[in-house]
């Protein structure tokens, strides 16, 4: 039996290999292709006469001088201040993600610790109102904010991001400290510290990887969101993808797709650098969600 399985496990390596040499090229080309075509013009990267002159530039080399050109990127950039919207995404991004873990933090903590029977229910209710569309929960600020005079502004989308957000990071880390025994927090009470100091100093450093995990998934809800920045701020204020979105145009107004090509580049090549740099605790952290001990 052994020598069976001695035969078979280098055809398995090979066939798993691959697999996923074949999955990753298949994942990767699409954004590849972009970063490719985002050094061309329009002609080349979206020709309908030969597929083959987004590969060769042949329009841009005729259009520019060369096979390769950052027009798209200094108009995006530079003519029409794309660098606005990535400031106005970092600013929203961080304070999602900062308020959404500290509230979903002390929520799924005091909730882990509980022994009432509400908290089922109020898990239940989070989640059903983590499932509503995000354009019914717009709908119902947008009068409020409106007379208020607070519509258009950064803070009024923190504010719903925070809404539609806090359901979900109170489900990851409450599941989180379920999976931390409580004589963790009861030992460090009986050396004098109080529950707060014991959630700090005692359960915070063990739920690190939970964090981590928990925040990178805040930062790409705010960080990729449409409806609510859309429909909530104003066009001086708008955050990467709205501001994307307008590159493409309208049936009413003509827009530069270039433009949107080398911003959608631009809003991905961060996403890979920071889910790689954050990789281990990602996957320490679903795997510690995972697994009840």
């Amino acid at each position: 039996m052994s020598q069976v399985a001695q035969r078979r496990s280098p055809l398995l390596t090979i066939v798993s290999i691959s697999f996923l040499v074949v999955w990753l090229i298949m994942a990767a080309f699409p954004f590849l292709w972009t970063l490719w075509g985002s050094f061309k013009v329009q002609g080349d990267f979206f020709s309908k006469a030969d597929w083959s002159n987004a590969i060769f530039g042949v329009r841009t080399l005729a259009e520019t001088g060369s096979t390769f050109t950052g027009a798209g990127y200094y108009g995006a950039w530079v003519q029409e201040e794309f660098w606005r919207a990535v400031l106005n995404t970092g600013i929203v991004v961080i304070f999602v993600v900062i308020i959404s873990l500290t509230f979903g933090a002390l929520g799924g903590y005091a909730l882990s610790r509980s022994n009432f029977r509400y908290v089922f229910w109020l898990l239940m209710l989070a989640l059903i109102f983590r499932a509503m569309p995000h354009i019914t929960l717009v709908s119902g600020y947008l009068l409020p904010f409106f007379e208020w005079n607070l519509w258009g502004h950064l803070s009024t989308t923190v504010i719903v991001l925070v809404a539609i957000n806090q359901p979900f990071t109170l489900w990851m880390l409450h599941s989180f400290f379920q999976n931390i025994p409580k004589d963790l927090d009861e030992s460090a009470m009986v050396d004098g510290c109080t529950r707060f100091q014991a959630f700090r100093y005692a359960i915070v450093p063990v739920m690190w990887p939970g964090i981590v995990t928990t925040g990178l998934f805040s930062f790409l809800l705010a960080y990729n969101d449409f409806a609510v920045t859309a429909l909530l701020l104003t066009k001086e204020n708008q955050t990467m993808v709205p501001k994307i979105a307008g590159f493409l145009g309208s049936t009413q107004t003509e827009g530069n797709v270039m433009f949107a090509v080398a911003s959608v580049v631009s809003a991905t090549a961060p996403l890979f650098v920071l889910v790689l740099f954050f990789q281990r605790q990602i996957v320490s952290g679903l795997t510690a969600g995972a697994v009840k001990g």
